[in-house]
């Protein structure tokens, strides 16, 4: 005998089952307001761009030629033992500062810190205390622009 009472056992199927209950139907609403503007998206740059190129518009603003004022023509000798030679090229007069720094970005010494005229320079320094053997960088300013070279001190 049976635990029921029978020798029948009734089984229901899954798919017979009424899911209308336990499932709800399930909606995706995308009501997100949508808002559309006319505002240009910001671009940095580290320069000078005058006001009146902003109030026209981006496209004006990103077709702006800046002139390079400084190009480093040469440095040498290479590696340096106590006079170094420098050639540049300046496109207009500005204030030069040529200074030696060591890998951490210490000023060492500064070599140069004068008005110079536009044109081709090549100038000729001595170093007035001896450096320590090792690596070095040169940096050459000119207005808003820096030139850096890695120079070796023997």
């Amino acid at each position: 005998m049976s635990v029921f009472g029978s020798d029948q056992v009734f089984a229901q199927r899954m798919d017979s089952i009424n899911y209308s209950m336990t499932q709800k139907k399930t909606t995706k609403v995308n009501n997100t307001p949508q808002i559309r503007t006319n505002i240009k998206s910001y671009r940095p740059y580290f320069g000078f761009i005058p006001y009146n190129t902003f109030l026209t518009s981006a496209s004006t603003a990103t077709s702006i030629k800046y002139d390079k004022i400084l190009t480093v023509l040469k440095v040498y000798p290479n590696p340096v033992e106590d006079q170094i030679n420098i050639m540049l090229r300046l496109e207009r007069e500005s204030l030069l500062s040529i200074k030696i720094m060591d890998l951490l970005g210490n000023e060492v010494i500064t070599l140069a810190n004068e008005r110079f005229p536009s044109g081709e320079i090549t100038k000729s320094y001595t170093f007035p205390t001896r450096l320590n053997s090792g690596i070095y960088f040169l940096r050459i300013v000119a207005g808003a622009e820096t030139s850096v070279k890695r120079i070796s001190v023997l």
